[in-house]
């Protein structure tokens, strides 16, 4: 597929360019930003919620767990999609999910509190971010110069986590005073229909407007995102290190809450805010760590910073607040730590895609999304299994044995295109997205 490589000209010294972000893609990132602000403005009260309009507690976690079910489905469909119609497409098409499906759960399923129609309401929007998101990301790759694609993903996390949570929980504590909690839910439809807007007049970049992979069909793309396991076993091992990457954060959703408000003596709103600034930290930690991963290889920044860093912040969430009990500050800085080094995994992308086989690398995407919604299911799965048996300090350990047997495989993930081996004399001339099939109507032949 022929792709557009590093801009040159007047477009080699725009502001975007010196930072590490595409320029076509400018807008882009700032509509990604406002549309997940207001995908992340329910995400601290949303459960507290619906238990007080008279649902119980399992049912309000049924349509949580359903909405996550559907996200994870929706993030793998994205890598698939964008190869059949084009990353921008699949962005618009998430964004119509979201939106439709919100106002039928704020105009239909809220005021009649008919949980059917709020379970599937609310699940079938799950469908939605992954797709606008994760779509744009395929777009970032595949158009970012091989030297800056890291900074560039990196710019992507933080546009993504800039919303969900962080400045979505912002948005609502401000919104809930003066509109109340329900309101504040129409605040976030007008918040996504204005970064959907942004990204649909902004955009209009060629490459992310056509598909990546001609003469290609619904059933064989998805086959081949998991068929890639066993053909590429290097792609299997970064997808396994990417279901790492995150289970953990999503295993300690389930039971920091209680570990800081019963066992360490936070108050509820000091854990929230606990929170909202451990994910502040994660904000910046991904340009940096993206940068770094274009400076110092990608493969290196994921073993070390990511994976062992993994290991220390781990423990240090756990023993750092246990050591000085009842102290918000302690507690705060241990967990703005863990959220600074977690995104030392932010070169994995560019690292899985440069090393499946050319003709598999629109496939090795759709298997990063996959093994990145399964980390939101092992996180828990782990939890639930394992609470019971060894308790919290059991599943911290078990965390950290986890990065640790992350680390050993990321030793492994070598690529020709890591910029810890690439030859300096062509550092520049390849984007990582030239490595996807090719066009079927392209000199290199059919893909």
């Amino acid at each position: 597929m022929s792709v557009p490589h590093a801009r040159s000209g007047a477009d080699s010294t725009h502001w975007t360019t010196r930072i590490g972000m595409p320029r076509p893609l400018l807008w882009g990132y700032v509509g990604l930003l406002i549309f997940m602000i207001g995908d992340g403005v329910e995400s601290n009260y949303l459960s507290p919620f619906l238990a007080d309009r008279g649902f119980t507690t399992g049912q309000a976690a049924s349509v949580i767990t359903a909405y996550g079910i559907a996200a994870t489905i929706a993030a793998w469909f994205s890598g698939t999609l964008s190869a059949l119609w084009g990353p921008k497409k699949v962005m618009m098409l998430g964004a119509a999910i979201w939106i439709s499906l919100q106002i039928v759960f704020l105009a239909v399923a809220l005021p009649t509190d008919n949980y059917t129609v709020v379970l599937l309401s609310y699940a079938v929007r799950g469908f939605g971010y992954p797709l606008f998101a994760f779509s744009f990301l395929i777009w970032v790759i595949a158009i970012a110069p091989v030297t800056r694609v890291s900074t560039a993903i990196g710019w992507f996390w933080f546009g993504f986590t800039g919303g969900l949570p962080t400045f979505g929980s912002l948005v609502a504590s401000g919104s809930i005073p003066l509109v109340g909690e329900y309101g504040t839910l129409w605040v976030a439809l007008c918040l996504v229909i204005l970064g959907a807007v942004i990204c649909t007049v902004g955009l209009q970049e060629s490459t992310g407007k056509k598909p990546m992979v001609e003469n290609a069909t619904f059933g064989r793309q998805m086959l081949a995102g998991v068929e890639i396991f066993w053909k590429s076993p290097k792609v299997a091992m970064a997808g396994v290190v990417r279901v790492i990457n995150t289970a953990p954060q999503y295993g300690f959703f389930v039971f920091l809450p209680t570990f800081f408000t019963a066992t360490i003596g936070l108050s509820l709103s000091q854990y929230l805010l606990m929170v909202t600034l451990m994910y502040a930290a994660n904000l910046p930690a991904g340009l940096i760590f993206g940068a770094i991963g274009d400076r110092f290889g990608w493969r290196r920044t994921v073993m070390w910073l990511g994976c062992v860093a993994g290991i220390a912040t781990t423990l240090l969430l756990y023993y750092g607040p246990m050591t000085v009990k009842d102290n918000f500050w302690v507690a705060t800085a241990c967990a703005m730590v863990w959220g600074f080094m977690l995104s030392g995994f932010t070169p994995l992308p560019a690292l899985l895609l440069s090393m499946g086989r050319p003709e598999d690398r629109g496939s090795a995407f759709a298997a990063y999304s996959l093994c990145a919604g399964m980390a939101a299911f092992v996180g828990p799965a782990l939890v639930a299994v394992f609470q019971p048996l060894i308790g919290e300090q059991g599943l911290v350990w078990l965390f950290a044995l986890l990065y640790l047997a992350a680390a050993v495989m990321a030793h492994f993930l070598k690529s020709p295109e890591d910029p810890q081996y690439r030859d300096a004399a062509t550092a520049g001339t390849t984007a990582v997205a030239d490595q996807i099939p090719p066009r079927a109507d392209s000199a290199a032949g059919v893909a």
